[in-house]
């Protein structure tokens, strides 16, 4: 009916509270950062595939406005000795921002792998990982093309793929 309650007692009231006050989006945004610094809280967004999605598409919107970023040149700075610097230390953390990636994957695969050991794996637990691996190929294969080729671009397949669509 519209009402709120004084005070929320029930979950769904201190949600319908939470909304309330953050309605704006920047009181939302930081909220959601603050909610999201509680490893429980963000094991449990992560879980949600929608909220999982979207925030992935929200990262990759951010890498490209940011890249547009330091290719376009700042009117009046075009000649400026110091644009190749930047855009050079640009490359470098990106570069190291994959190595990293491919490095946190190989050390968290040769941590986890062993502790299946002895362990009786059920049809949807294999094929669960079956589909994630299928993932982390196509991704590598994709990684493999952009630095032999330079081309980065992605077909729809390879993107819904990635999303785990």
């Amino acid at each position: 009916m519209g009402w709120q309650v004084e005070t929320p007692q029930s979950v769904q009231e201190k949600v319908e509270a939470i909304h309330d006050l953050a309605s704006d989006e920047q009181v939302a945004a930081r909220v959601a950062t603050d909610f999201l610094r509680r490893p429980g809280v963000a094991l449990r967004a992560a879980g949600d595939k929608t909220a999982r999605h979207l925030f992935n598409n929200a990262l990759t919107d951010r890498w490209k406005q940011s890249e547009e970023a330091t290719q376009d040149p700042v009117p009046g700075q075009e000649d400026n000795p110091v644009v190749p610097v930047i855009h050079s230390i640009d490359r470098t953390l990106e570069f190291l921002d994959l190595v990293g990636a491919c490095h946190k994957f190989v050390a968290s695969t040769n941590r986890l792998v062993p502790l299946f050991h002895d362990r009786e794996l059920t049809g949807d637990v294999r094929e669960v990982i079956g589909q994630n691996l299928a993932r982390v190929r196509a991704a590598c294969d994709w990684v493999e093309h952009a630095v032999s080729t330079g081309e980065t671009d992605m077909d729809e397949e390879l993107a819904r793929l990635l999303r785990g669509e």
